[in-house]
C-alpha cells in the first residue's frame, strides 16, 4: 500500500461530527461527482478507487438524506487498473445537490464562499480539505527524494477555492493547470506535516515526520561527512604542494637559503607530513606559532619555490 493510500485509509475511520460532516461529503461529491439524465431524471454518480471511500460516502448519504444509494463495482482490465466503486443515486439528486450548494439555478456552481452554513467554522473548513484530499488528493513517500503533496480540481475556481481554504492556515499553498484541470500543492515538508494534522491524519503525519526527521539526519551526516573529506583532500593537496616546494628548494639551493623562520617550518614539515598546520605549529623549535602564522610562511616557501622554478625553465 502506498503512504497516500495510507493516509486515506486513516481518513476514512475518522468519526467525524455531524455538523462537520456535510462539508466533507460536499468537496467529496463535487470533486469524484458526475450527472446524467435517465428516463427524464437526474443521476448522481460519485466515483472513486477506494472502497472505504466509496462507503463514506455511501453512509454520509444515508445520514442527512436517508438515501439507500447502490453501489456499483466496475473492474478496469486495461493496465491492471484498480476497480473502480460507484455510488449512484437515482432519487433526490437535485435535492442532495442543492442542499449541498453545488447545484443552483441549474448549473454547477465551481465554488462555496467560505462562510456560508457549510463553511462557517474551522472546523468544516477542515472536514472540507479533508473530503478535498481524500477525493482528488495524493502525497509522496517521505522517503522519497522530494517531498510533494497536491489535490486535483476539475475547476480553475474550485482549485482556487482550495488554495485560500489551505493558506488560511499559513500553508503556502500554489496552484497550478495539470492534465485538463488543475492542481493546489505543498512542496515544504514542514507544510505538508501541518497539513496531514490540519486534516486529521494524525498517525500518518507522526510517520511522515519521523521519516523526515531521520532522513533530514543522514542528509546532515552525509554533508558534514563530504564536508570533512573534502577538508581532508585539501589539507592533503596542500601538504603535497608544500613538500613538493620545500624538496624542490633542497634540491636546487638548499635550505640554507631561507631565512631562518622559513628554514624552520620547512624543516618541520618535511620531518611531519601528515599533521595539519595547528599541529605543526606547535612543534617549531623557535616556539609556538599559530595556524595563520605557519600558513603564511608556507605561502613565502611556495612563492620562492615558483619564483626558482620559473628562473630554471628561462635558463633552460
Amino acid at each position: 500500500m502506498s503512504y497516500a493510500s495510507e493516509v486515506k485509509k486513516e481518513l476514512t475511520t475518522l468519526k467525524v461530527h455531524r455538523d462537520n460532516a456535510k462539508a466533507e461529503l460536499t468537496a467529496l461529491i463535487r470533486m469524484n461527482g458526475s450527472l446524467s439524465i435517465v428516463m427524464h431524471h437526474m443521476v448522481l454518480n460519485i466515483q472513486t478507487e477506494n472502497p472505504a471511500i466509496a462507503r463514506r460516502i455511501y453512509q454520509l448519504l444515508l445520514t442527512f438524506y436517508q438515501i439507500k444509494s447502490r453501489l456499483v463495482v466496475r473492474r478496469r482490465m486495461k493496465l491492471n487498473k484498480n476497480n473502480l466503486y460507484i455510488v449512484k443515486i437515482d432519487a433526490k439528486s437535485r435535492v442532495v445537490l442543492s442542499d449541498l450548494g453545488i447545484f443552483a439555478d441549474n448549473q454547477i456552481n465551481e465554488r462555496i464562499p467560505i462562510g456560508s452554513h457549510l463553511l462557517s467554522k474551522d472546523s468544516q473548513i477542515r472536514s472540507y480539505l479533508r473530503g478535498a484530499f481524500l477525493a482528488g488528493g495524493s502525497v509522496n513517500n517521505p522517503k522519497t527524494s522530494r517531498y510533494h503533496l497536491e489535490i486535483y480540481s476539475l475547476y480553475e475556481e474550485h482549485n482556487k477555492m482550495i488554495s485560500e481554504m489551505m493558506n488560511r492556515y499559513h500553508l503556502n499553498a500554489r496552484t497550478t493547470n495539470r492534465r485538463s484541470g488543475y492542481i493546489t500543492y505543498l512542496k515544504e515538508s514542514e507544510k505538508i506535516g501541518d497539513f496531514l494534522q490540519l486534516i486529521g491524519a494524525t498517525n500518518s503525519m507522526l510517520r511522515f515526520e519521523d521519516i523526515r526527521i531521520m532522513r533530514d539526519m543522514r542528509n546532515s551526516v552525509n554533508r558534514l561527512v563530504n564536508c570533512e573529506n573534502a577538508n581532508m583532500n585539501k589539507v592533503a593537496n596542500a601538504s603535497t604542494k608544500q613538500i613538493y616546494n620545500i624538496k624542490y628548494i633542497s634540491d636546487t639551493v638548499g635550505l640554507d637559503q631561507l631565512p631562518p623562520k622559513l628554514r624552520e617550518v620547512a624543516v618541520s614539515r618535511m620531518a611531519h607530513k601528515e599533521m595539519s598546520l595547528k599541529e605543526l605549529g606547535k612543534l617549531i623549535p623557535s616556539g609556538s606559532i599559530s595556524k595563520s602564522g605557519i600558513n603564511h610562511r608556507l605561502r613565502k616557501i611556495n612563492s620562492y619555490a615558483e619564483k626558482l622554478m620559473k628562473t630554471d625553465a628561462v635558463e633552460k
